[in-house]
C-alpha cells in the first residue's frame, strides 16, 4: 500500500505533536507511531518545563549561564540563545493548546527549582509535567482534520537514492529523504509512506540499557535510520542517567524522582543515614546531574551497595505530598511512606545529549528530513542536559521546522519512481528466543561496559561483542520479514555501536562521559 502525505512525522512525544499542530493548515499530515499516540517518553517527564518567566529575579543571560555551564561550555550558543530566548514563547503555545501549569495562590505560575538552575524557573503540574503535556497536545492533534493518526506502525527505514538503485556513501552531496517504509505488523506488510517532508521525533536509547526511566519503546529508531542512510548523527557519548530513580528490582521502567524533590529539599544520604555530597559538590544534592549520578555510583561501590536513599522526611508531610502526589502514592504502593521512611534510589539511563545532528531549522544533513525532541542533536545540551530544557527545546525546534518546512513544501512533490518494499525468499523468523536473548545481551554490554564510568578496555570489550551481535542480527534480517521486535534490535545494536565508538573516539573526561583514563577533578 502506498500513503502519500504532505508531511510525513514519526514519532507522538511532544516534539512531534507540535510540529503536526504548526503545519497541519498548510497540508496533509501523517503521525506514525509504533504503539499508541499516547506512550512517549514526554509523558513520562515528571519535574517540568524550564523557561524565564520571573523577571523581577531572572533573566534569559542567567538561564544561558546555566545552560553553558551544564552541558561542560560544549554547548552551541547559537542553539542555546534560540532556545532560552524563544522558550516564553513555546510556553504560551502549550497553553494555548489547552496545558495547564499549577499555579499559586497568587495566580502566578508556581516555579520550582532544580540542579543546575541559579533561580525558580521550572514551569510544573504537579509531579507529572509530561503527561499534562502530552494530555493537552492528544486532544488536539485527534481533533484536527488535517492530521492521520496511525498507531502500532513501526517505521523499518527511511527512503533515500539508495532505495532507487543508487550507491549512497556519508560523501555523497544532496542525500535526500522521501518518505519512510512502515511495518503495519498486524496485517503482516510494509506500506510505502511518500512525504514531502519528513520529520524523526523518535525519542532516545534508554532502552539499550538495562536500567532506565525511559518507556521500552525508547530503542533509538530515528537515530539508527538516519545514520543508516548516512546522515551526521553526533555526541552520542553523551548520555545522562538520572541519579535518582527509584530502586526496585524488577521495574523496567525504573520509576523516576524527580530532579524537583531535590529542588524542594531533598537530602542525598547513604545507607548509613549520611550526607555524602559535600564530599563531591559545593551545590551537594543540587548539584548537575553528571556529578550527582557519578557520586552516587561512587557511594555504591564505596559501601558495596545496590542503592542509596533520597530523604524528605524533615520537610512537612501535607507539603510533600501536595507537590509530589504521584510520587507519594507510588511509594506508597510499594510499603514506602516517603514523608516518614527515605526512598531508596540509583542512576538509570535517562537522557540522551547527543543525535541526528540538525541546523537552527531542525533540518537534518539529509535533504527534506528533520530531526526533533530528543532523537536530534541541535547542540543545545552539549556535555550535560540541565534539568528540564529538553521539553522546552523540543517545542522551539518544533516551531522553528514547522515555519522553514511550511515554506520548503512549496517546491517539493512526492516522487514517482520510489519502489515498494520487497521481501521476496525472506521468511519469519523461527526462533524468536534468539531476538529475546540478543536485546538482553546489548543491555547487558551497555550496563557494564558503557555505563557511568568507562574505560578504554571497557569500550574495547563493547566493540568486539556489540559487533558480533551486529554481524548476526545483520544476516538474520536479510533472510527475515521484518518485525518490531527484530527492527528494535537492530536500532539497539546500531545506537550501542554509536555510542561506544563516539565514547572511544573522545580521549577526555568531559560532560557525562566520564573515563577513568582520563580523570578529571570535580569541582570542589
Amino acid at each position: 500500500m502506498v500513503e502519500k502525505y504532505d508531511f510525513l512525522v514519526i514519532g507522538s512525544g511532544i516534539a512531534g505533536m507540535s510540529f503536526a499542530l504548526k503545519v497541519a493548515d498548510y497540508g496533509r499530515v501523517a503521525i506514525v507511531c509504533k504503539s499508541t499516540l499516547d506512550e512517549a517518553n514526554t509523558a513520562l517527564a515528571q519535574g517540568g518545563v524550564a523557561s524565564v518567566t520571573n523577571l523581577e529575579v531572572d533573566d534569559f543571560d542567567k538561564h544561558i549561564h546555566d545552560t553553558m555551564v551544564a552541558g561542560d561550555w560544549l554547548s552551541d550558543p547559537k542553539a542555546v540563545e534560540q532556545v532560552v530566548r524563544n522558550a516564553p514563547d513555546g510556553i504560551r503555545f502549550l497553553v494555548e493548546h489547552g496545558v495547564k501549569f499549577d499555579r499559586n495562590d497568587n495566580g502566578a505560575y508556581d516555579l520550582h527549582r532544580e540542579g543546575g538552575h541559579s533561580e525558580f524557573r521550572i514551569l510544573h503540574h504537579a509531579d507529572n509535567t509530561g503527561a499534562e503535556i502530552q494530555r493537552g497536545l492528544m486532544e488536539e492533534v485527534r481533533n484536527h482534520p488535517n492530521i492521520d493518526i496511525f498507531e502500532n506502525r513501526f517505521a523499518v527505514e527511511i527512503i533515500t537514492p539508495h532505495h532507487l538503485g543508487k550507491v549512497v556513501t556519508r560523501r555523497t552531496p544532496d542525500i535526500t529523504c522521501y518518505g519512510a517504509y512502515v511495518l503495519d505488523e498486524e496485517n503482516d506488510r510494509v506500506d510505502t509512506f511518500l512525504a514531502k517532508v519528513t520529520v524523526m521525533a523518535t525519542g532516545g536509547v534508554g532502552a539499550c540499557y538495562t536500567t532506565t526511566t525511559n518507556p521500552l519503546i525508547a530503542t533509538g529508531d530515528g537515530i539508527a535510520m538516519v545514520y543508516r542512510a548516512k546522515g551526521e548523527v553526533r555526541d552520542m557519548e553523551f548520555i545522562q542517567f538520572h541519579p535518582t530513580a527509584l530502586y526496585h528490582p524488577g521495574d523496567r521502567p525504573s520509576f523516576l524522582i524527580t530532579e524537583a524533590m531535590r529542588g524542594y529539599g531533598a537530602v542525598l544520604r547513604n545507607l548509613d543515614g549520611e550526607e555524602f555530597m559535600h564530599k563531591y559538590d559545593p551545590r551537594l544534592s543540587l548539584a548537575p546531574r553528571d556529578i550527582v549520578a557519578r557520586a552516587i555510583d561512587s557511594e555504591m561501590k564505596l559501601h558495596g551497595t545496590d542503592h542509596v536513599f533520597l530523604d524528605v522526611t524533615h520537610k512537612d508531610p501535607e507539603e510533600t505530598k501536595r507537590h509530589f502526589p504521584n510520587i507519594y502514592e507510588k511509594c506508597l504502593s510499594l510499603g514506602i511512606d516517603i514523608t516518614k521512611d527515605m526512598i531508596p534510589v540509583a542512576p538509570a539511563a535517562h537522557y540522551l545529549c547527543g543525535g541526528i545532528v540538525v541546523d537552527t531549522n531542525g533540518e537534518s544533513t539529509i535533504k527534506r528530513l528533520y530531526a526533533l525532541g530528543e532523537c536530534s542533536c541541535t547542540g543545545l545540551h552539549g556535555g550535560n542536559r540541565l534539568a528540564s530544557n529538553s521539553l522546552i527545546e523540543a517545542v522551539v525546534y518544533a516551531d522553528a521546522a514547522a515555519r522553514h518546512a511550511r515554506e520548503a513544501v512549496k517546491g517539493y512533490d512526492w516522487r514517482a519512481d520510489v519502489p515498494e518494499w520487497n521481501d521476496e525468499g525472506t521468511t519469519h523468523p523461527e526462533e524468536m528466543v534468539l531476538i529475546t536473548q540478543e536485546t538482553k545481551e546489548v543491555n547487558q554490554i551497555m550496563g557494564y561496559y558503557v555505563g557511568i564510568v568507562r574505560s578504554n578496555l571497557r569500550l574495547d570489550r563493547a566493540w568486539n561483542r556489540l559487533d558480533i551481535l551486529y554481524n548476526e542480527t545483520e544476516q538474520l534480517f536479510k533472510t527475515s520479514k521484518p518485525s518490531r521486535a527484530l527492527c528494535e534490535l537492530r536500532n539497539l545494536i546500531n545506537c550501542g555501536y554509536l555510542i561506544m565508538r563516539q565514547a572511544r573516539e573522545r580521549k577526555e573526561s568531559r560532560g557525562l562521559h566520564f573515563s577513568v583514563d582520563y580523570p578529571r577533578k570535580e569541582n570542589k
